[in-house]
């Protein structure tokens, strides 16, 4: 398989294959990520015969060693790809490879916003049937000054479009973007824009500032002060304890995160919030992530 680059992808899609059909992101000027700043990651579309000829490599492996039953397409925003270009590789994957029962792809709202009703609606018939999405924040000053490239109204709007398509969503928001000051603002608009989009999915990770990025410089300057893991616990707590979900698999599980959760919403609410509230009572660090333990 060629890959180009460190190649990143969701905990769930851990036994997928993992097909690089772009290289980098699109976008890549989120203030806070560093997953794609190497020299060879520059965006760029891989060529069909590069595409095709791991497919077909895959397709060598399904027949002989073990079926393949789930793809995950990489890079960070692969779902920005052109509608005829995103086809024409859900059919070859369709055809090659044909145990192959679900497709996922990272994408955000600006590459979700591109695509026409009747374009994503194309996808899932060829077998897309879920887009990761890092929304971040429901705050659209937290999005401006991270430079996410997109508001809190275009990423419900996006979600909009994925129920309507029947494509799953899972959402991705991070503790702690909003920095100290902006702590409580941040949980509480984040809260209001996952109840607004009501995804089946949701994870809450942890911000970390990586050295290296403009989140670091702001925060080497005093620009920008990350919540303690206290504050990110309550921040934990608002997201819980706001948002309205009609059904949703709700992780805190990521390696960045103080307190691992994994809950079902709305039925864990309650024990949950018991849960963070002892924690946030009694303050022992015992009860938390050691940080050696926590990682990206």
């Amino acid at each position: 398989m060629d890959q180009i680059g460190r190649i990143f992808r969701p905990p769930s899609e851990a036994e997928s294959l993992l097909l690089q059909v772009t290289v980098g992101c699109s976008h890549n000027e989120c203030t806070y990520c560093a997953m794609y700043d190497l020299p060879e990651q520059g965006f760029r579309v891989k060529p069909w015969a590069t595409v095709q000829a791991d497919i077909a490599e895959a397709a060598r492996f399904s027949a002989e060693v073990m079926p393949i039953r789930r793809v995950f397409l990489c890079d960070g925003d692969a779902l920005i790809l052109p509608q005829a270009h995103l086809v024409r590789i859900l059919e070859e994957l369709h055809r090659a490879i044909p145990s192959v029962r679900r497709v996922g792809i990272y994408g955000d709202a600006r590459s979700i916003l591109r695509k026409r009703p009747e374009d994503l609606a194309r996808l899932k018939e060829l077998g897309l049937g879920i887009v990761y999405h890092g929304v971040e924040s429901g705050d659209d000053e937290v999005l401006e000054a991270v430079n996410k490239g997109s508001t809190a109204a275009e990423a419900a709007r996006a979600a909009a479009l994925l129920r309507e398509a029947g494509i799953r969503h899972s959402v991705m928001v991070m503790l702690g973007l909003g920095g100290r000051e902006g702590s409580a603002r941040h949980a509480e608009r984040t809260a209001a824009l996952l109840t607004e989009m009501d995804p089946p999915f949701v994870g809450a990770l942890t911000t970390t500032v990586v050295p290296g990025t403009p989140l670091a410089a702001a925060a080497a300057d005093g620009r920008f002060v990350l919540p303690d893991p206290w504050g990110m616990l309550e921040e934990l707590q608002v997201l819980i304890r706001d948002s309205r979900f009609t059904r949703c698999r709700f992780h805190s599980n990521h390696a960045s995160n103080y307190l691992p959760l994994s809950l079902n919403l709305p039925a864990d609410r309650d024990r949950a919030l018991d849960t963070i509230a002892m924690i946030l009572a009694r303050r022992r660090p015992g009860d938390l992530k050691p940080e050696g333990l926590r990682g990206l």
